[in-house]
């Protein structure tokens, strides 16, 4: 695909999860698609007739195995945050329909334990997972989503 026809692309409808733990660390997965260091906190997109709350909650579930009780939401982000694909890969994802994903960032307050976790899920996305201090959060992420996490230290640093 051109950059022009990247360009002419919409962005994917998404919810992304600030999970944030007692001692204001931040819940960070290995990506399984990939071999390189690609840590990110979860996300995904939002469904047809669902709302980003909803899709926030399924989401945290569907790749982490934390249920809702386990959790209060904190915080949202006001508008939602875009990224772009790097060209490369704009053709191999989503079929090539979107140019990056728009996201609604939720801060969700962990009440349980380590031991609740469950990445090993019915689709597993992670490989790994860690918790990391904020201020180490940006630079462990694949660099075309750094802006956004940065947005999303900016939105909630002062709640963690």
């Amino acid at each position: 695909m051109t950059p022009d026809e990247i360009a002419k692309l919409p962005y994917r409808p998404c919810v992304g999860l600030m999970v944030v733990n007692a001692a204001g660390e931040v819940f960070v997965g290995q990506r399984r698609d990939n071999d390189a260091a690609a840590w990110q906190m979860p996300q995904g997109g939002v469904d047809k007739g669902e709302t980003p709350r909803d899709a926030a909650l399924r989401e945290l579930w569907e790749e982490t195995g934390i249920t809702a009780d386990l959790v209060t939401i904190e915080a949202e982000t006001e508008g939602w945050l875009p990224y772009d694909l790097p060209h490369d890969l704009v053709p191999n994802i989503w079929r090539g329909r979107f140019r990056g994903q728009e996201q609604k960032w939720f801060l969700l307050r962990f009440h349980g334990s380590d031991d609740q976790i469950d990445i090993a899920t019915e689709h597993p996305e992670f490989s790994q997972w860690c918790w990391l201090k904020p201020q180490d959060l940006v630079a462990n992420i694949v660099p075309f989503k750094r802006a956004v996490y940065q947005s999303v230290l900016n939105a909630f640093g002062d709640r963690l």
